[in-house]
């Protein structure tokens, strides 16, 4: 086992000039697009179709010369075509959510799980954490990276770690009561869900040992941000991440300034683009989040579209840029308690139904602090609604299961959901804010 790094301090990159990090960055860029491109055939077909070669990258500027990668490609390639390394070497896989089998995959050599360890315990550090913190992670376990991703790194930092997964919330107060944790790695939306239920077995959420919070895989607003902090008395921070660029602790902000998620430029080269066009613009100003991974081994990405809108801040606190709170997204993908969500998927099983009519809404609400989903559909012309019901049934049930979120559908008589002006269903009504 290889000795821990000591984390008191911080590491020499993070306070490097620009000059020495942006050497990094063009070193690393050039090693990782070589092995994009001699080990992934889509990399070598993308980069040839394009008239471009690794070795035309001569500066940083240059990356805008490459291809763009798309969600898309990565669904294209399914399971394993994205990998540069013999899937032997690959020790984990993870996915995101996915309807009939084509979930985007990632997958990590053994270095790539170190380098993710170690990024995550900077952001914890980042956040105020410290070797010998009892961290309760209540991000889900499993496929998603949250919550595998938050224990690894909490424990490369050398915290102690409390794998309490999502759900059985009662539960999730009584272990913050005896375990007496200092750091919780869970969405925002379900740490208010939290607070209420401090409330309702008559604690005060302010006394419990908690003093700092990591929330992220969903958006949040600075109202969120100091409703949190009064309520339960602790220093909220956000965590930002994506599974296809390597998964939570991408980015991370800084306890001392919470002025944005630092982005870990040695790792991850960003770029703001023209969501329209594909054009660079200048640090400042908004566009769609793009992301090059700069040490990947086994599924390397080059610059991928996070359909993610915000853009790029000078460093603060550490030598690297900050990005913006994400003002929303290039595509219809919806957020809904940590789970990415396209109308597409729903659609999908909807059509399975064959009692049922392709139309459909998706209502979005929040309860309780928490987001809630409902579908609404109607029954065919030629069916009785008694069938439909039951289609509505299993439209519920296959969404839980295939998906991975609980939602409510709602089966209307033919005609019953709304249409536009041209006939076409209006698919998503977001009454959140």
């Amino acid at each position: 086992m290889s000795a821990q790094t000591n984390y008191s301090e911080l590491e020499p990159i993070e306070k490097a000039s620009q000059d020495e990090l942006q050497a990094l960055q063009l070193q690393r860029l050039k090693a990782t697009l070589q092995h994009a491109y001699t080990n992934v055939p889509h990399y070598r077909k993308s980069f040839d179709d394009q008239g471009i070669q690794p070795d035309d990258l001569k500066t940083l500027s240059d990356l805008s010369k490459f291809p763009f990668t798309t969600k898309a490609d990565l669904r294209a390639n399914y399971p394993f075509g994205m990998f540069a390394v013999p899937r032997e070497q690959v020790v984990r896989i993870h996915a995101s959510s996915g309807t009939t089998g084509k979930p985007t995959v990632v997958g990590y050599t053994q270095e790539d799980i170190d380098t993710w360890a170690s990024l995550v315990a900077r952001s914890i550090r980042a956040s105020g954490g410290r070797a010998g913190d009892i961290v309760h992670v209540a991000y889900g376990y499993g496929l998603f990276t949250g919550g595998l991703g938050a224990h690894y790194g909490a424990e490369k930092l050398g915290c102690t770690v409390i794998p309490m997964s999502g759900g059985q919330t009662e539960k999730q107060v009584q272990l913050i009561n005896d375990f007496r944790p200092d750091i919780i790695m869970v969405t925002p939306s379900y740490m208010l869900n939290l607070i209420e239920e401090f409330e309702r077995q008559g604690l005060d959420p302010a006394a419990s040992s908690l003093r700092i919070g990591i929330f992220g895989a969903e958006p949040w607003t600075e109202s969120m941000r100091l409703e949190i902090e009064q309520r339960a008395g602790l220093d909220a921070v956000d965590i930002y991440g994506l599974s296809e660029v390597m998964g939570p602790g991408v980015a991370n902000e800084c306890i001392e300034t919470k002025d944005g998620p630092v982005i870990w430029e040695d790792h991850f080269y960003p770029e703001i683009i023209n969501p329209v066009t594909g054009e660079v613009v200048a640090d400042g100003q908004p566009g769609e989040l793009v992301f090059t991974s700069l040490t990947k081994q086994a599924m390397p990405v080059i610059r991928y579209r996070t359909r993610d809108l915000t853009w790029l801040l000078p460093p603060t606190a550490r030598s690297m840029r900050r990005m913006g709170k994400i003002l929303g997204r290039t595509d219809d993908m919806m957020i809904i308690r940590g789970v990415n969500v396209f109308p597409s998927q729903i659609e999908e099983l909807l059509l399975q139904q064959a009692s049922l009519a392709p139309h459909y809404q998706l209502v979005l609400t929040r309860e309780m602090h928490l987001d809630q989903l409902e579908v609404l559909v109607e029954t065919r012309e030629d069916v009785r609604h008694g069938d439909g019901i039951r289609g509505g049934t299993s439209l519920e049930h296959l969404i839980k299961s295939l998906i991975g979120i609980s939602c409510k559908v709602t089966v209307l008589p033919p005609n019953g959901v709304e249409r536009t002006l041209i006939g076409k269903a209006r698919r998503i009504v977001d009454k959140r804010n």
